[in-house]
Order: structure tokens, then sequence, then C-alpha cells
């Protein structure tokens, strides 16, 4: 466990031995999930920050006519609940359920901000870290802001499909979501979505299998 850890955002920076003993330290627990479910429900307050260990974690809120939103994802070595676990007794507004069996490691926050008796200098880089990734976590939810802005199915999935091509590096790419993951995560209806990308398809905008796409230079001829 520690060597995924090691290589994690909130422990960048941080030997495996220091994180096996911040981990005694901030009295960690690892809990197994099978694939539906729920991690932290909303409504419900939380203490504790997770990190997904193996599997993913879906990300979703939903209204009070049971109309759901997916937010995100987290997958091995993501932090999910932060920003809750920060603010004691504020009920969660997302709930957090597992997309596939997922163990997920639990620290409280009281112990990850609260500094080591003997103020190790590992436990200080922990903190730093943690805000770092409070911070990246803002401007994802800039760039799904960026996303649902335009009025059309057709804008917000070039604008998705767009972010994703120039965060591989490539056209081709892979991403995490379903159609109707994807379809909540832009809030279109999954059937418009679905007509949409087979008129881009046709178009020579795009070709798709799955979750797996390719960006068109141009449309074909």
């Amino acid at each position: 466990m520690e060597i995924l850890l090691s290589r994690t955002e909130l422990f960048d920076g941080i030997e495996e031995p220091e994180i096996a003993s911040l981990l005694r330290c901030l009295a960690a627990s690892r809990r197994s999930y099978r694939k539906g479910d729920v991690i932290l429900a909303a409504g419900d307050a939380t203490d504790y920050l997770g990190v997904v260990l193996s599997g993913m974690a879906i990300i979703s809120t939903g209204d009070i006519w049971g109309n759901n939103s997916l937010l995100g994802h987290v997958g091995p070595g993501s932090v999910f609940a932060e920003v809750y676990a920060c603010l004691p007794g504020e009920p969660l507004r997302i709930s957090v359920s597992a997309a596939e069996d997922t163990q997920v490691l639990f620290m409280d926050i009281a112990r990850v901000l609260g500094t080591c008796p003997s103020a190790c200098p590992f436990h200080a880089r922990l903190i730093r870290n943690l805000l770092t990734v409070c911070a990246r976590k803002s401007l994802q939810l800039s760039q799904r802001i960026l996303h649902t802005s335009p009025k059309s199915v057709r804008g917000r999935l070039l604008s998705f499909l767009s972010e994703w091509a120039i965060r591989s590096g490539s056209r081709a790419f892979r991403i995490p979501y379903n159609r109707q993951q994807l379809a909540d995560y832009l809030g279109v209806d999954r059937s418009a979505l679905c007509s949409e990308l087979s008129k881009m398809r046709r178009e020579g905008l795009i070709d798709y299998q799955r979750s797996q796409f390719l960006l068109r230079e141009a449309p074909l001829p």
C-alpha cells in the first residue's frame, strides 16, 4: 500500500517508511466496498478524507425529485471528501459510491491537520500536499462549469472531448465514463447525447468505440 501512496499527489515527496509511520500516526483504516455500495451518503457528515487504493468511486449529486448528476470519478490514488472533512458537521451534498469493487483508505482530518508531537517534517509535507489537492479539485470544478456552459449538446460534447484530447496529448483517447455517466456529467439527456454523437460521427468529426474516442482533424468528405 505504501508503494501506491508514494506515487499519489497527497503523499508526494514522502518516502515509503515515512508513509508507514504517518499512517500509524493518523490511525488510518482501510475498508472494502462492492460495486454499487454507497461509500458516503448525501446528508451525512464526515470527519475523514478518503483515498482510493483500488477500483473506482463515482461522485454524484441529486435533487429532491431524484434527478442525479455525475460530478466526477476517483480512481486509485485519488482523494475525496477532503473539503467536507475540513468542515466539521457540514452535511454532504454529494454521494460517493463504488463503480466497481473498491478499497478505500480513510484518514481522520483532525489528525492530518494536527502536528505530530515530534513535529515530523513529512507530516508538514502532507498538509501542503492536501492544500495542492484542494486547489486542483477547484480547477476541475471550473473545467466542468466550462463544459456545461454551452447551450447545445454538441457544444458541451466538443468542449469535453477537446479537453480530454488535450489532457491525453493525442486525438485518440479513452474517457472514464459510460454514456449515462457522460450525459449526467454534461447535464444532458442520454438519448440526446447518443443522437448527437451519432451525428458527429456521420459528419466525420469524430469516431468512437464505447469509451474510446478519436477526434478527426477535419470532417471526412
